[in-house]
């Protein structure tokens, strides 16, 4: 016994060599670290800094994780130390089973640039199973006749743990008419065969019980038992046979629960309850017994549970013949599972960004791996994404791929994007994984305010209250957030003369434009101002609009009366010739009003006469005409009141009076007044008189001294002419006249022409003309009128 163990420790020690020998050429390939199972969660593996050649700084600017290929956080790095932590218990038999070695293979991802470093992570097993035998009581009928030597077949026994952990050895007690010989199957594992060393008696002892005790090779040693019971048979010469030692079948794994896979069949030559055979397991394991079952009189294998291809690829199950008699054959059935397109492939994300800026071009959106757990074509996936997105796969090593953005993206043109990987295996019919990604693009301040107009045009009328909201100006920003948040400010005045910030303010967060104070529409009709809209963003964007105030009149302003004057100290009187024909001019009341369109309108209407129906105005003109000839019974003395209103609404209007003289002639420098009753208005206006007659004689005669003047050098140029006619001055007499029309302001001038007779040698006029360039304003009728009554042309013009 001490020789099999010695032999078994050179082994160990050969294959211990040869698997750090291997180990040692291929750390050039890949990073190698070795951890023992069951080792607490946080024990210390390795640190990656130091074996990457990274500082750990780096390593935590650059993000550097750990990635298992089976998506499992086995490992933990500390970014801080760049140590790399057991993140959980690893449990060796769960992970690998009886896979020698087991090594859970992993990456180092480091960003920026994107880099990865292979790595494997060998655990070591420890003596943490005890040998376990899966039947507690083992019966073995043997015939009485059983030559020594003989070989009888025992159940194996289950020990988890692999190499010297694994079981070693087998003993049995008490061992009188037996010993235990182990026999090695080539695959590693130890099978124990009971030989005869004494021969049986059923006569003398028909039943043995032994104790059959299993141990591994850990330190300390584990075991275990179970009670072998020896029955003594009579004598049964003929041991079972099988038509083959090898059965091999090919199951799809999609076989269902309960079907038949295969008949096992072997024949006995004895008769009756010695050739009765019986068909069982030998030397299988507990997943064989859960996966399959075999009818112990037909020999029929039926499927117990469903096979999976990607669990277990094959099965290798012992099948023992037992006759009546006790005598026993085996053989083997070799069951090789079929795959089957019975696995979608798998997306395994291990790193996303969900938000990137707009700007930025070839960024890292997404790292993953796909896998399929099926082989062959049913195993062979491609991954792609849709054709219309501005993002590109590529493909690092090992089905991990990478998502990029491919160039700069725009948030005003489309600010997520759904981006579905689509990865389809090989197989029929094929399978296909989707897996939808949505990221968000962040925006940068790359659009300016935009106003809804490129000018505005607002208006308001005078005379308005304080604070008054004229109007909102409004731009957009395409961007969002802070970029987007818009400022309104108030700019410069197009006029550098004008003080914007005394007339306008502006609501800076709604655009809204407000008039400090009353505008007047006299003093100011339009402006016009710049204002701004600038965003929240870094660096901040701005434009500017034009913005044109139009102040729009109101009726506040009474016309004014230019002529005559009502605040002069005398008033004014105009003088009417008694032999006046009806239509007869007699004055024009002039008025301007400083408001504009239909507020400067105007028109006259006569309120108050002394006598009514001598006078008449002229609604347009303000015209006072006569209309019918004066009697001796009219009063040398007329008072007229006339109203000047505009067309405003509400009208505002003006009064005016005029006093009209009346005179025999223009010679008389006095007209004494006819007496008439004395009352307490005539007594008011005698000092007017007085002042209207000693004016219309001074203006006579300077008037008389200019025509005089005229007259003169007229007559030198006619005694050229053949025969004494008429000579008309060179130049327009002047005499400015008033005047008004719709817009309230003087329009033309009344302009005469003298003629003077050549042959008495008297400076007596002829006749006095009106001449008019463009209009005419009076009838003929009118005209000859002013041609025949010489004074009462002469007293128009006066005024």
């Amino acid at each position: 016994m001490g020789t099999r163990r010695a032999l078994i420790l050179q082994k160990r020690q050969v294959l211990v060599f040869f698997v750090l020998l291997g180990l040692s050429q291929a750390s050039t390939e890949s990073l190698r670290y070795s951890v023992a199972e069951e080792t607490e969660i946080g024990s210390f593996v390795a640190n990656l800094a130091r074996d990457l050649g990274l500082g750990v700084a780096e390593l935590s600017s650059r993000e550097a994780r750990v990635v298992s290929d089976d998506n499992k956080k086995h490992l933990l790095l500390n970014l801080l130390t760049g140590d790399m932590l057991l993140n959980e218990r690893l449990d060796r038999e769960e992970l690998c089973g009886s896979t020698q070695p087991c090594v859970l293979p992993f990456q180092v991802v480091l960003e920026n640039p994107l880099q990865f470093y292979r790595a494997e992570l060998h655990i070591r097993d420890i003596n943490d199973h005890s040998p376990a035998f899966l039947d507690k009581e083992i019966t073995i009928k043997i015939p009485e006749s059983a030559t020594i030597g003989a070989t009888f077949l025992i159940e194996n026994v289950q020990d988890l743990d692999i190499g010297s952990n694994s079981l070693q050895d087998y003993s049995i007690s008490p061992s009188s008419h037996f010993y235990v010989k182990v026999h090695d199957s080539g695959d590693g594992k130890i099978y124990p065969e009971l030989v005869l060393d004494k021969a049986l008696d059923h006569e003398e002892e028909s039943e043995l019980r032994l104790t059959l005790t299993a141990l591994d090779g850990g330190s300390p040693p584990r075991s275990g038992t179970t009670l072998i019971v020896i029955k003594v048979l009579d004598i049964n010469d003929n041991a079972p046979e099988f038509a083959q030692s090898l059965y091999e079948v090919q199951v799809p794994e999609d076989t269902p629960i309960g079907s038949s896979i295969i008949i096992i069949s072997a024949k006995d030559l004895d008769m009756e309850n010695y050739g009765k055979i019986t068909y069982s397991f030998l030397h299988t394991t507990e997943d064989i017994r859960k996966t399959f079952e075999i009818n112990p009189t037909s020999g029929k294998v039926n499927l117990r549970s469903l096979l999976d291809f990607e669990v277990i690829q094959s099965y290798s199950v012992n099948i023992q013949a037992t006759d009546g008699g006790g005598l026993s054959a085996k053989c083997t059935l070799s069951v090789k599972v079929l795959d089957i397109n019975d696995n979608a492939p798998e997306v395994i994300i291990s790193s996303i960004t969900k938000t990137i800026p707009e700007n930025a071009s070839e960024t890292l959106v997404a790292l993953f791996s796909v896998r399929d757990q099926d082989s062959g074509d049913n195993g062979r996936v491609i991954c792609s994404i849709q054709d219309d997105l501005p993002f590109i796969l590529k493909t690092t090593f090992k089905n991990f791929f990478t998502l990029l953005s491919e160039k700069a993206l725009d948030r005003e043109s489309r600010a997520e994007f759904n981006i579905t990987i689509t990865v389809s295996d090989m197989g029929t019919p094929r399978l296909t994984t989707q897996h939808t990604i949505t990221v968000q693009v962040s925006d940068i301040n790359d659009n300016a305010p935009a106003f809804t107009q490129t000018s505005y045009t607002m208006f308001v009328h005078e005379n308005n209250s304080p604070a008054l909201h004229i109007g909102t100006i409004s731009a957009t920003d395409s961007d969002s957030g802070s970029n987007a948040h818009i400022t309104y400010s108030l700019l410069s005045a197009q006029d550098p003369q004008l003080s914007l910030t005394s007339l306008i303010s502006i609501n800076a967060d709604n655009g809204q434009l407000f008039a400090l104070r009353a505008l007047d529409y006299e003093t100011l009709q339009t402006f016009e101002f710049l204002v701004g809209a600038t965003d929240r963003g870094s660096p901040a964007l701005s434009s500017q609009a034009l913005v044109q105030v139009v102040v729009l009149d109101d009726n506040d302003n009474a016309p004014f009366v230019l002529y005559p004057l009502q605040n002069a100290s005398a008033p004014c009187t105009e003088l009417l010739p008694r032999a006046a024909e009806p239509g007869y001019l007699v004055t024009k009341v002039v008025a301007v009003d400083r408001d504009s369109g239909q507020n400067a309108w105007l028109s006259f209407q006569l309120l108050k006469a002394t006598e009514p129906g001598l006078f008449s105005v002229w609604a347009h003109n303000g015209e006072v005409r006569t209309t019918r000839l004066l009697s001796e019974r009219d009063v040398p003395k007329h008072r007229l009141v006339l109203l000047v209103k505009d067309n405003g609404d509400p009208p505002r209007s003006a009064s005016v009076t005029l006093h009209v003289l009346v005179v025999d002639g223009f010679s008389q420098p006095y007209l004494p007044l006819p007496e008439v009753a004395r009352n307490p208005a005539h007594e008011e206006d005698a000092l007017t008189l007085y002042l209207v007659i000693a004016l219309a004689s001074v203006s006579s005669l300077f008037l008389l001294s200019v025509l005089m003047f005229v007259g003169v050098r007229l007559c030198r140029r006619a005694r050229a002419a053949s025969l004494g006619g008429c000579s008309v001055p060179e130049r327009n007499f002047p005499g400015h006249l008033v005047d008004i029309t719709g817009t309230g302001t003087l329009s033309q001038n009344y302009q005469y022409e003298v003629c003077l007779t050549g042959s008495t040698g008297t400076n007596e006029f002829k006749f006095l003309k009106p001449v008019m360039p463009s209009l005419q304003l009076h009838d003929p009728d009118s005209n000859m009128l002013e041609k025949e009554n010489f004074r009462n042309s002469l007293g128009f013009n006066i005024h």
